[in-house]
């Protein structure tokens, strides 16, 4: 499903460059459950952004499902963006001014999706989630959680076949983060969505099926 070979990222320093991620080749298969990790500077944000279409790579190819990912048009990048990809950050990232359900129905605004299917895969997603409640709330009325259940709602209800998720339950006590771990091996398991998550966490790792180690910008 996911295929990169030799990707490089640095930046430029001075009259030199800054090395962030170097030589790395990895294969991720669909339907499987990776975790990323490795010390704090090691690359391993920089390598999710890549595989989720938010940062470029400075050399090195990227395939997603068989495509080149720099040779795609803007167009077909959108498409992948909107529909096959979904993002889980650390900081959960909501819109403070949309309240919970605008906030879960934004990823199907930019689809052009109808309204009424709108409206029922928004109502499937808040049940299924058991946030019907909250609904009308707006993020800062909510604890730490819920805004990252709420990310993940977001994340899932265009329906992606992957998720990219970074440092999910870093800002969560170990409850809420079990609580989200439990959503992310279901989504895995039952719904069979590829997830690739960057952690510190060994018992949010040991959720996974694979762990890739990154050290100073290499994959081991």
């Amino acid at each position: 499903m996911i295929q990169l070979r030799n990707i490089t990222k640095h930046y430029p320093v001075g009259f030199g460059k800054h090395e962030i991620l170097r030589d790395v080749n990895l294969v991720i298969h669909q339907g499987e459950f990776v975790s990323i990790m490795g010390p704090s500077g090691s690359g391993k944000s920089t390598l999710l952004h890549i595989l989720g279409l938010l940062e470029e790579p400075s050399d090195g190819e990227y395939l997603f499902q068989g495509e080149l990912v720099h040779k795609m048009s803007d167009k077909k990048r959108t498409q992948l963006h909107r529909g096959a990809i979904g993002f889980v950050f650390q900081a959960y990232h909501l819109i403070d001014e949309l309240t919970v359900y605008e906030n879960i129905e934004t990823p199907l605004l930019y689809k052009n999706m109808p309204s009424a299917e709108r409206k029922s895969r928004v109502a499937d997603i808040l049940d299924r989630f058991n946030i019907v409640a909250k609904k009308d709330l707006f993020p800062n009325q909510l604890s730490g959680g819920q805004q990252q259940l709420v990310g993940i709602a977001r994340a899932i209800v265009a329906q992606p076949t992957v998720i990219f998720a970074d440092e999910p339950t870093g800002n969560l006590h170990s409850d809420q983060a079990r609580e989200i771990m439990e959503l992310f091996k279901q989504l895995n398991q039952k719904d069979g969505i590829t997830i690739v998550q960057v952690t510190h966490s060994e018992v949010n790792a040991g959720y996974g099926n694979k762990v890739i180690q990154i050290m100073d910008g290499k994959v081991y």
